[in-house]
């Protein structure tokens, strides 16, 4: 499993109906895309959720490479490129994917927590209580789906968490979902990634 995000920062006073405007539009295109997991299409809005900024920045879990390869080297990626330009794409290497107990809902939000890994950290250690972490958040009410992921470049690990209500228990920056692509979320695989 890999994850994937890029994130589009906005003026202040963008209109962010353009983005829903979009997503409505092109959303569906992945509906059926070959070793896509999900694409979460997410928004931060200024001043919802606290968030200080406009943002659109999609998150993805890929099942297979080269399903995330055909996507960034071919139309799909292109288009936004075309539109926004190009963004850093960050990319984590899959540690555990759990569905939660509202598997079957459509998500309303999404919160994402990047945490450091500190220099010296038994990297065992701390993979094996970013699963916990993420196997105790899958289990909260109103869960959709919970992954964690890890940047072996910055030494980051990453939770992802879709939540079916709009108060969800976690921390980390809120986004609202504008649609879910969830194409082979079933070929996930559940639990460790190794």
């Amino acid at each position: 499993m890999h994850a994937m995000q890029y994130e589009i920062t906005l003026p202040a006073d963008y209109d962010m109906d353009i983005i829903r405007g979009r997503v409505a539009r092109v959303g569906h295109l992945l509906d059926g895309w070959d070793g896509l997991g999900l694409k979460a299409y997410l928004l931060r809005e200024r001043g919802v959720h606290g968030s200080q900024v406009n943002q659109y920045a999609p998150f993805y879990l890929w099942h297979t490479p080269e399903g995330m390869n055909s996507f960034l080297w071919g139309p799909g990626f292109q288009g936004l490129v075309n539109d926004f330009g190009r963004p850093e794409v960050q990319h984590w290497t899959g540690l555990a994917y759990e569905d939660g107990g509202a598997a079957g809902a459509v998500p309303e939000v999404a919160v994402r927590r990047r945490v450091s890994i500190p220099e010296g950290a038994p990297l065992a250690e701390v993979t094996e209580e970013a699963m916990r972490v993420t196997g105790r958040l899958a289990a909260l009410d109103g869960v959709v789906g919970a992954a964690v992921a890890v940047d072996p470049r910055h030494w980051e690990v990453v939770h992802f968490s879709l939540w079916a209500h709009d108060s969800p228990k976690a921390a980390g920056e809120v986004y609202g979902v504008l649609h879910l692509s969830a194409p082979e979320r079933d070929r996930l695989r559940r639990g460790r990634q190794w």
